[in-house]
């Protein structure tokens, strides 16, 4: 069972910062992958990004490299997701999510919805 809690959405102006936060249990002996997937009305689900559970590089999608960087805080069992320069079209309910079954790469291209994910936290970007 891995259980994820998901803090920090909001509303911001174009082109603004908002850093989430999960905290993710099951957390430094997992295997898989841990990051955040998005969904804003009338549109389909999309990885926005994603990490190996035990550390190295990470997954972004296209839309969104160069302006979001997702890290861990093992200490603190803690994933976050840096949000920069933040778009209109970026506005959407972003959830925090595991898959213990495969790598980053296979995550943030959601072929699957990650079995694992949280409540969600709604981030709404205004032009």
């Amino acid at each position: 069972q891995v259980q994820l809690v998901e803090s920090g959405g909001g509303s911001v102006q174009a082109g603004g910062s908002l850093t989430l936060s999960c905290v993710v249990s099951r957390y430094t002996d997992s295997t898989g992958c841990m990051g955040w997937f998005r969904q804003a009305p009338g549109k389909e689900r999309e990885g926005v990004a994603f990490i190996n559970a035990r550390g190295g590089s990470a997954e972004y999608a296209d839309s969104v490299k160069g302006r979001f960087t997702v890290s861990q805080d093992n200490a603190k069992n803690t994933l976050y997701l840096q949000m920069n320069r933040l778009k209109p079209e970026d506005t959407a309910m972003y959830y925090c999510a595991a898959d213990l079954s495969f790598n980053a790469r296979l995550c943030v291209s959601l072929f699957r919805v990650p079995p694992w994910r949280g409540q969600g936290t709604q981030v709404t970007v205004s032009s």
